[in-house]
């Protein structure tokens, strides 16, 4: 079968001196860590607010596909992540889809950000690589921008509200009605489900032979929650934080060159959001590449 590279490389269609430069920096570091290198990166940092494209979303699948293609799965894979986060669904199939091509032996590196549903993400690999740069963050699912919990605490005071005062009414149909039917029931499904997942992403991987797992397990979704302890969806949970809820966390700094490998994956990836229109790349060390990119 003919990947998405190797026909773009019969038809002629020569790699741009960036991409030349992304793949050379991501065979560096595969080179010296022996494993297979996937650089899943979305460009939300440099573009317009609200661009489309930027978050994990069902057609990513056609990327982690190409760039899967041909490699040897046997060596273990380290997927760098840098993503606003998205569909909690889109991630549930990559997660599925890498666990089954590479038997669990996934480590995700974190360069700068991994937030929401990359974060779920990160939780289902063995072990996090971080910086002390780098963040993860809460889980709790977003619909248009708006974080779930946020919107299950509007509908709670709403219910509240009407029961102590039925003269707001007026107010509070006004303020929700910006909610399609049935949006507070997805809201509250997409939360179950983020929590199911990543509890069963820990206990089957990072803690699968742990005996304390339940335990451990429990804590780290406790600070993962939005409404709990991390309170703001977009609260950045640095590597102390990250290592202080009990996640298996390698620390960078710990490995000089290693460090120098990935910051010279990352800056050649933020070099490229900033100089073409693509907002998500997906690339292996072996070449593969798909690309999304907007005009404005």
């Amino acid at each position: 079968m003919a990947g998405i590279s190797e026909i773009q490389n019969q038809l002629g269609i020569t790699p741009d001196p960036l991409s030349i430069l992304r793949r050379q920096y991501i065979k560096d570091l595969s080179d010296y860590t022996g494993r297979e290198t996937i650089a899943y990166y979305s460009g939300w940092l440099y573009k317009p607010v609200n661009v489309p494209g930027v978050e994990i979303d069902d057609s990513d699948m056609a990327g982690f596909m190409e760039v899967v293609h041909d490699l040897k799965c046997d060596k273990g894979l380290d997927l760098i992540l840098h993503t606003p986060g998205g569909n909690p669904t889109a991630a549930e199939s990559i997660v599925k889809y890498l666990r089954n091509k590479f038997n669990n032996d996934i480590r995700v590196i974190v360069p700068h950000l991994a937030m929401s549903a990359g974060t779920m993400i990160a939780c289902s690999s063995k072990e996090i690589i971080m910086g002390k740069h780098s963040s993860l963050g809460p889980i709790d699912p977003q619909f248009n921008g708006i974080p779930a919990y946020s919107m299950k605490k509007e509908f709670e005071d709403a219910k509240k509200e009407l029961s102590d005062n039925p003269n707001s009414v007026m107010y509070w149909k006004l303020k929700l009605e910006k909610y399609p039917a049935a949006f507070l029931n997805l809201a509250l499904d997409s939360i179950a489900l983020s929590e199911q997942l990543v509890r069963e992403w820990l206990e089957t991987c990072m803690f699968e032979n742990d005996p304390c797992k339940k335990k451990k397990i429990n804590n780290i979704i406790s600070n993962l929650n939005e409404h709990e302890a991390s309170k703001s969806h977009g609260r950045h949970l640095d590597v102390d934080f990250c290592e202080g809820i009990g996640l298996k966390i390698i620390r960078l700094e710990n490995d000089q060159e290693l460090q120098d490998k990935v910051l010279s994956v990352h800056h050649a990836f933020t070099i490229t959001f900033n100089n073409s229109p693509a907002v998500k790349i997906v690339e292996n060390d072996a070449n593969g590449t798909m690309i999304n990119s907007v005009n404005f």
